[in-house]
């Protein structure tokens, strides 16, 4: 009998399937939309049975794609974004006409005040999130709910992680994934324990009182097998057969961290690669083997991607998202928005493909931008300031409303989020990690002219995996682990992936060039944060 394996992807608007053989071969993949509630007052909401559902069709619909038996489907594994899921609770998470709604999503930043709190009681369990906790995590995130929905936190039967959320719709167990508590709940994976005192300082000791039941009593490594496997229920809604091994998740950057760090062609040690998940968002993920503490960079995380290995976890809360709402305020966005649809494309991809006609090459691309810079941070500082209050800078605009000066504004954007990942970069290497090179998955880098500036702004070599859906390959590895078609991840990682291309840094003038923008980057943030810290000058 055949072998196959899925991996499931749920990130912020859809669900994701694919269909892999042992070998890490991706043979088909569907994808179903997922319906995002947002508020007046920022917050941002999802159903879970309706991203259940969107789970549910994509499973189906790729498996009918690969045209395969799904008797011969052996594995399945979950990733998700780190959203927060309200299971059993009476009624939803915001609106009371929408008790539906009970996934508050990871961008939401209602909790900003609670962090603040949490953060205030410099707590010994926050050097583990980078000395501070992000309102993207999951604890203030809890308090909002208690302090300002007290039924609905009370009546909850249990808080999930969505891909936990995912793995128990799966097989009913309530095991959680060690990735998912351990980045985004405080979770001590090293010690295998909650840390009581924390959870009673900051105001919820009640999860403390009954013995963690609700955020999870059971804590597993990705990739080991759940309960009994698919349940019937779920095996019935997917069109699988039921017992299939289900594998503990991980968060989707996690996922897309596993399937590249490691790639057979490539040096093969997790310690000295990188990845740089690029969608939506951004994720960095730096492997160690020994836990390595830089402020403003979340972790070390024990076992939180590659089981007994250290994991810091940054990045950047808007990265595809920021370039997304960058472009839209210059005059030519709506034309040009025009001609990228009757081409067939996405305005991103439009304006990459313009840069390099105009440019030549993909290195020379970054000239383009001439006297603009840009400070991407529309959501904040995720790493290395864990400062959710930034904001963007844009500075040297000029009055061209032409096609060609958005180019040159998206090229700036596009360099903006290079110089971040480098911040981060510098910030782990004065602590004594050093990284050699570049994982990068995620739609948001696959075009060859963002890789080699990322590669660029950096100094650091880029690789770029064969399988064209890493973060999908990532959960993939956990189903064939959970399967037992290869004894742990660390055997799976090489054997599934490999490196199709590298994208060398650029030398000489160029890199002079991303010097002095990157100099100039610096520069601006840390203006923007003094004049919103009141350091500079006011007008009289």
């Amino acid at each position: 009998m055949a072998e196959f394996v899925i991996g499931v992807d749920v990130g912020t608007g859809s669900a994701r399937a694919g269909v892999f053989d042992r070998h890490g071969q991706l043979l088909a993949h569907a994808k179903q939309d997922i319906v995002i509630f947002r508020s007046h007052h920022g917050n941002v909401e999802q159903s879970s049975a309706q991203v259940w559902q969107a789970v549910c069709k994509a499973v189906a619909e790729a498996v009918a794609l690969a045209k395969i038996s799904p008797d011969d489907v052996v594995g399945i594994g979950f990733d998700a974004t780190c959203s927060l899921v309200v299971q059993g609770a009476k009624g939803g998470v915001g609106d009371a006409d929408h008790p539906e709604r009970d996934i508050i999503v990871w961008m939401d930043h209602r909790a900003l005040e609670q962090a603040r709190r949490i953060n205030s009681m410099g707590h010994p369990v926050l050097a583990y999130v980078g000395g501070k906790i992000s309102p993207e995590m999951e604890t203030p995130k809890l308090l909002w709910l208690r302090e300002h929905l007290p039924e609905i936190y009370a009546t909850a039967e249990n808080f999930f992680d969505l891909t936990d959320f995912l793995t128990w719709k799966s097989t009913g167990a309530l095991d959680r994934s060690s990735c998912t508590v351990t980045c985004k709940w405080t979770y001590l994976a090293k010690e295998n324990r909650w840390d009581e005192s924390y959870f009673r300082a900051i105001g919820l000791g009640d999860l403390a009182d009954d013995g963690f039941s609700r955020i999870g009593r059971q804590v597993v490594h990705p990739g080991t097998a759940l309960g009994d496997g698919l349940s019937a229920e779920a095996a019935r809604e997917m069109n699988l057969r039921p017992g299939i091994a289900v594998a503990a998740g991980l968060i989707d950057a996690h996922a897309g961290g596993l399937a590249t760090v490691a790639a057979k062609g490539g040096a093969q040690d997790p310690t000295t690669c990188l990845a740089y998940v690029f969608g939506t968002s951004s994720c960095t993920m730096t492997t160690t083997l020994e836990p390595t503490f830089v402020p403003g960079v979340w972790g070390p995380y024990y076992s939180a991607m590659v089981p007994g290995m250290w994991l810091n976890e940054g990045g950047q809360s808007a990265a595809g998202a920021a370039i997304d709402h960058l472009v839209q305020h210059h005059p030519a966005s709506g034309e040009v928005t025009q001609e990228a649809l009757q081409a067939k494309k996405s305005l991103p991809l439009w304006l990459a493909d313009r840069a390099l006609e105009l440019a030549g090459d993909a290195s020379s691309a970054a000239g383009l931008a001439n006297q603009l810079h840009v400070v991407p941070e529309f959501l904040g500082n995720r790493a290395p300031f864990a400062d959710p209050d930034a904001r963007a800078v844009v500075v040297g605009l000029g009055m061209d409303t032409s096609a060609d000066g958005l180019v040159a504004l998206y090229i700036a954007g596009i360099c903006g989020l290079g110089y971040g990942l480098r911040q981060i970069i510098d910030a782990q290497a004065a602590k004594g990690v050093h990284i050699q090179t570049i994982s990068v998955s995620g739609g948001a880098g696959l075009h060859p002219l963002v890789r080699q500036i990322l590669a660029d702004a950096t100094g650091i070599p880029i690789e770029i995996t064969a399988c064209p859906e890493p973060v999908l390959l990532g959960s993939a590895m956990l189903g064939a682990v959970a399967a037992n078609l290869y004894g742990d991840l660390q055997t799976a990682m090489p054997a599934m992936s490999a490196i199709a291309l590298q994208c060398q840094p650029a030398s000489g003038a160029l890199r002079d060039l991303h010097d002095r923008r990157y100099r100039a980057f610096l520069q601006l943030q840390t203006l923007a944060r003094d004049i919103r810290m009141g350091g500079a000058a006011k007008p009289e």
